[in-house]
């Protein structure tokens, strides 16, 4: 079966079996949206953030790029920092959450970029990463460490650095000095469906529980 025929299918019993379940949610939707959460996160296809967090329609403002980066705010006309500004501005959520997660594909040409040499835009945009590979120190070049350790390492520096990069929003700034904006910095596990979030106070990611 093709896949486009497949999403059709699933687009039927969408229709038939889902939405006349939350009808009138879905009515309540029309015309506006409250999310509770600015939800920024890598575009990669294992991680469905509705799924993870088990949200329903509305709740969740989502912005998905290679490598869940968010580049220091410029003048220029970045589409992260639209969505940013009009999620903060615009819809007021009271909290941002940087998700990066395992096994991902940009973290990873973030540790080697040499291996996307010939994806130029992809190079372009994974320099944004460069400041959490600095970070990582003599294990970024260290081909004798573990590689799964060094990964895990950069994707939670990665996570960091965004969330320093964020700050540099105009948008942001003036949320946090009205005291209305929380900034979270989480790490999904696809292997096991563990979140683990970055806890300031003891200087690490545990798991969102004990956070």
């Amino acid at each position: 079966m093709d896949f486009l025929e497949t999403m059709a299918r699933g687009i039927g019993r969408f229709r038939r079996d889902v939405f006349p379940r939350r009808q009138e949610l879905y009515e309540s939707l029309a015309n506006a949206q409250r999310p509770k959460a600015l939800f920024l996160t890598c575009a990669d296809s294992r991680v469905l953030p509705s799924l993870i967090t088990q949200t329903g329609p509305g709740e969740l403002f989502v912005e998905r790029n290679p490598g869940n980066l968010a580049p220091i705010y410029s003048g220029e006309a970045v589409g992260v920092s639209a969505s940013i500004e009009y999620a903060i501005t615009a819809l007021k959520t009271p909290h941002v959450i940087i998700c990066g997660h395992s096994d991902c594909g940009a973290v990873k040409g973030i540790l080697h970029p040499e291996a996307v040499a010939e994806m130029p835009a992809v190079a372009r945009w994974l320099r944004y990463g460069a400041e959490a590979r600095r970070r990582l120190g003599p294990q970024a070049t260290d081909n004798a460490g573990d590689e799964k350790e060094r990964l895990q390492r950069l994707t939670e520096l990665n996570v960091l650095v965004q969330m320093e990069h964020l700050s540099t929003h105009p948008a942001v700034q003036q949320a946090m000095a009205g005291g209305r904006l929380t900034i979270h910095g989480w790490v999904y596990e696809i292997e096991t469906g563990e979140v683990r979030a970055y806890d300031p106070a003891r200087g690490y990611f545990a798991a969102l529980a004990e956070a």
